[in-house]
């Protein structure tokens, strides 16, 4: 509880992020916000991730782009969640590619899984550049004005139980991982993922 999560999404890399960074730096209206919430928060951290390939391979997958682009218009409001799906992995050169391919192998079976909620929706797959290497984030949203988040979620969660390619890719990757933890967020009222 009482957790803040940002997304920033930088398409052209570090170089953009340094610019818009340094840029917002010199705005008074962000030095006031970071005043306010400084006395709020007990930590901060922050770590660089990219978006995998393979987002592109699935036309269900939406990427970043298109959340960060939308005008609103897609906003479903409502009882939305987001869900984070955090995969630490083992050591090594090998790992996240290991997992990328048998998740690209596996995830066609899971998308498709019959009963699974209409709005549920894999948002992006992102890789560790900066900060916990070799770890790997499923960024979904379930739920949305007519349905509850979590309802979806669950019903989604069950239906992929079902998929069988999905049930085999995943035990081939929990041999990957030395961990895996799952984190529901409320998107906020200005959140292009509402």
């Amino acid at each position: 509880l009482n957790t803040a999560v940002h997304l920033y999404h930088y398409p052209e890399g570090t170089r953009q992020r340094k610019d818009e960074r340094a840029a917002l730096a010199k705005k008074d209206e962000w030095k006031q916000y970071l005043g306010g919430v400084k006395e709020c928060m007990m930590q901060q951290k922050s770590e660089i991730f990219v978006e995998a390939g393979l987002v592109q391979d699935f036309e269900q997958v939406t990427g970043l782009e298109y959340w960060i682009k939308n005008d609103g218009s897609i906003n479903s409001g409502g009882e939305s969640i987001v869900e984070l799906r955090k995969y630490q992995l083992k050591l090594g050169y090998d790992t996240v590619p290991n997992f990328l391919k048998l998740y690209d192998q596996a995830l066609p079976s899971k998308l498709n899984a019959i009963g699974t909620h209409p709005t549920t929706q894999l948002v992006t797959i992102l890789v560790s550049d900066v900060g916990s290497l070799n770890t790997v984030y499923e960024v979904w949203k379930h739920g949305g004005e007519s349905s509850c988040g979590m309802e979806a979620m669950e019903q989604s969660r069950q239906a992929s139980r079902g998929a069988k390619e999905w049930r085999t890719g995943i035990a081939e990757i929990a041999q990957l991982a030395t961990s895996f933890d799952t984190t529901i967020l409320k998107p906020a009222a200005f959140s292009p993922l509402q």
